[in-house]
């Protein structure tokens, strides 16, 4: 029997003291677990409406107003700017990572298996678009230029519903979910490059490019140590505030620094660096960069007032119509098409069911739809804050919409799989 010595002074005195090793290392471990970074973003999201809508709301204003940065590096940035243009950066950083390991060793490497998922992702962007053009074409106060928000899906949160309520369902459906989410993301990242560009400036677009070269070259160092990390995290930086001064969304460089990262492990190495990489940032992503993005972009007045006025707005209802039914019929309309017209098939153990319920679940569009609302109306703007309404509701709509449906079909799944069993 070990004796444990009685704590010294110093540490019995303390009520939280640092980690552990091995305490730190389970706290990552639950960060990188997809269901924690869904609490947390909801947890972020929930914080910001109920301060927002509380006595100290003006608080809340100051503090998401507050100007932080140099001027002379134009980086003179509210702390709510910060959290989109700066923290998000590192979300996009751990999606390219991702998409990187599926693109190279994933889903997306074979034809034959990621063309469904593929286009049933067209197909959940391209539809809820089209129903945003047809609510605000020919009303008054329609805006067209907000037609990207409802094409999102936030992988976090429906991977989150999924892994809650799906314990059952066949391992396929889960790919099918994260290789569609992961395209959407790709596509979305694509419109923000493109759509919501502010002014291209050559040069320092064409420097941010060089520091991302730069940093490709020097990730694919077999060890680099402390220095070479050190090193990494500046030319990220770098090449960060290079892609913010050219006018595209700073975001856009956190993709490109991720889409370097080799996938496959290289002789000697038991995991890549895409693998590693992931492994060390998603916790940083999902218990930190996301819930405070979430924190400062979600705090939106929810009063009677606000609601008429998010009602009443085409925009709000363009973005909620585009996500509650677009989605699903855009995804499960795809899916159809492709299986009628091709030689493409779904998976043995799916039915169309199930496909159904991943098009509600994938109408959570929290994180990137405030995004790409924010890039197309400003912060600020009337649409702004009534499509941050439409997103807040929609996307709980979806989750619940999703989460039922997929509970059903897991109970289902289940029994089969029983009565296979007893067979």
């Amino acid at each position: 029997m070990t004796h444990t010595p009685p704590p010294t002074e110093e540490s019995g005195s303390r009520l939280f003291g640092a980690l552990t090793p091995g305490g730190l290392a389970n706290l990552l471990d639950t960060l990188r677990a997809e269901r924690t970074g869904g609490v947390l973003l909801l947890a972020g999201a929930l914080v910001a409406l109920l301060w927002a809508n509380s006595p100290w709301s003006a608080s809340y204003t100051t503090i998401s107003e507050t100007v932080v940065g140099p001027a002379a590096l134009h980086l003179d940035l509210s702390l709510a700017a910060w959290a989109t243009d700066g923290l998000l950066a590192i979300f996009f950083f751990v999606v390219g990572v991702e998409l990187k390991r599926e693109i190279v060793d994933g889903e997306l490497r074979r034809p034959g298996t990621a063309v469904v998922p593929v286009v049933a992702a067209v197909g959940g962007m391209a539809v809820p678009a089209l129903l945003y053009l047809l609510a605000n074409s020919s009303a008054v106060g329609g805006e067209p230029q907000g037609w990207a928000v409802p094409t999102a899906t936030d992988i976090a949160f429906a991977v989150a519903v999924l892994s809650v309520v799906g314990r059952s369902l066949p391992a396929s459906l889960r790919a099918f979910l994260l290789t569609l989410a992961v395209v959407d993301d790709l596509l979305g990242i694509v419109v923000i490059a493109v759509v919501y560009t502010d002014g291209l400036r050559l040069v320092w677009f064409a420097a941010s490019l060089v520091a991302v070269a730069l940093f490709a070259a020097l990730v694919r160092v077999r060890r680099p140590g402390f220095a070479g990390h050190a090193a990494l995290v500046a030319l990220a930086v770098t090449a960060w505030a290079l892609m913010h001064a050219s006018g595209v969304h700073a975001t856009i460089a956190g993709v490109l620094l991720g889409l370097t990262a080799p996938a496959l492990a290289r002789p000697g190495e038991t995991s890549s660096v895409a693998e590693r990489l992931e492994h060390r940032w998603r916790p940083v992503s999902a218990g930190f960069a996301v819930p405070v993005f979430a924190l400062f972009a979600a705090g939106v007045p929810l009063s009677g007032d606000a609601f008429a006025e998010a009602v009443a707005d085409p925009v709000a209802r363009g973005v909620a119509l585009g996500l509650v039914v677009g989605k699903p019929v855009g995804i499960l309309a795809a899916t159809w098409l492709v299986a009628r017209f091709t030689r493409a098939t779904l998976a043995p153990d799916l039915h169309w069911r199930d496909i159904a319920a991943v098009g509600m679940l994938a109408g959570i569009g929290f994180t990137v739809s405030l995004l790409i609302g924010e890039l197309a109306f400003g912060a600020g703007d009337p649409h702004t804050e009534h499509l941050k309404v439409a997103i807040l509701l929609a996307s709980t709509t979806a989750a619940l919409l999703g989460g039922v449906a997929l509970a059903v079909r897991d109970r289902q799944h289940r029994s089969r799989q029983q009565e296979l069993g007893t067979r």
